[in-house]
């Protein structure tokens, strides 16, 4: 415990030159993302973020391995939460973490090198063990947060995207729009209700047009849908009218057999002027 103690205090004094030639020996023409960047304050958050993986990283000598790891994820977080970070190629971050690793056993050797004769052979052996064994779980751990929150973000952008994509607009006072565009597979499909039934009971809305003019294709899930979504309308006191089926759209429902169970028109246009609850200014 004694030499791991020693052999921290010489690595930490070491934090900032390792920073320094780590960020001299990037190569930054075959690099993209965060390591190619030119902009002076994204260059200083870089080298912010590398000395202070050094200084968490060798720590692993002096604190048990529950403690450590504890310790360090908050930077495992921020790293893979970084949006430049995101920006970069996965394989680029592992290359300069194995770039790094070289480095701390490069220090360690020269570490031994000093005190050689009152270190065991074993021990740097150990040591050795100690840093492939603590980068291969950081970087793991790195990904690993990198791909969960990619993904948690591309669910969210996703579901904003199909809240967007499906607004109830409001005519006037009573009565809303609905213009469903594009394809509507069936998670779409079932955001389309739970927003239209939760939009339509917040605006107090009595009459809604569902416009399918700008849907291609509704296979049989998402008519299955959009027949749940007229009866649950009906549930809470919303009368619906569909308009802008497309020929193939009706005798695909006629053919599975789905009604839709509404007041249905050619066009958007012409079930607003045979409605009689609606008023144009």
């Amino acid at each position: 415990m004694h030499r791991n103690k020693d052999l921290y205090l010489f690595l930490e004094r070491k934090a900032k030159d390792l920073t320094e030639n780590w960020y001299l020996q990037l190569d930054k023409k075959n690099s993209s993302g965060v390591y190619a960047s030119s902009d002076p304050e994204t260059i200083e958050t870089l080298k912010k973020q590398n000395y202070d993986f050094h200084l968490h990283f060798f720590r692993i000598f002096i604190e048990d391995k529950e403690t450590f790891g504890n310790n360090f994820e908050e930077w495992v977080i921020s790293i893979a939460r970084d949006e430049n970070h995101l920006r970069t190629p996965t394989h680029q971050i592992i290359r300069e973490f194995m770039v790094t690793r070289g480095q701390h056993l490069d220090l360690i050797h020269e570490f031994y090198r000093l005190h050689k004769d009152t270190i065991a052979p074993e021990m740097l052996d150990l040591w050795n063990r100690e840093i492939i064994t603590a980068f291969d779980q950081v970087i793991l751990k790195v990904t690993e947060e990198m791909h969960h929150f990619s993904n948690r973000k591309l669910q969210a952008q996703q579901e904003m995207i199909n809240e967007l994509s499906s607004p109830v607009i409001l005519l006037n006072d009573t009565t809303a729009l609905l213009p469903l565009v594009g394809d509507i597979d069936t998670n779409r499909a079932k955001l389309i209700l739970e927003n239209t039934l939760r939009e339509c009971t917040e605006q107090d809305v009595d009459l809604l047009f569902i416009d399918l003019s700008g849907v291609i294709i509704i296979d049989t899930m998402v008519a299955q849908q959009i027949f749940y979504l007229v009866e649950a309308l009906k549930l809470v006191g919303v009368e619906t009218v569909i308009s802008g089926m497309r020929p193939e759209i009706a005798q695909t429902a006629v053919q599975l057999g789905v009604s839709f169970n509404a007041r249905t028109t050619a066009t958007l246009t012409q079930a607003i002027r045979t409605s009689n609850r609606i008023s144009i200014n």
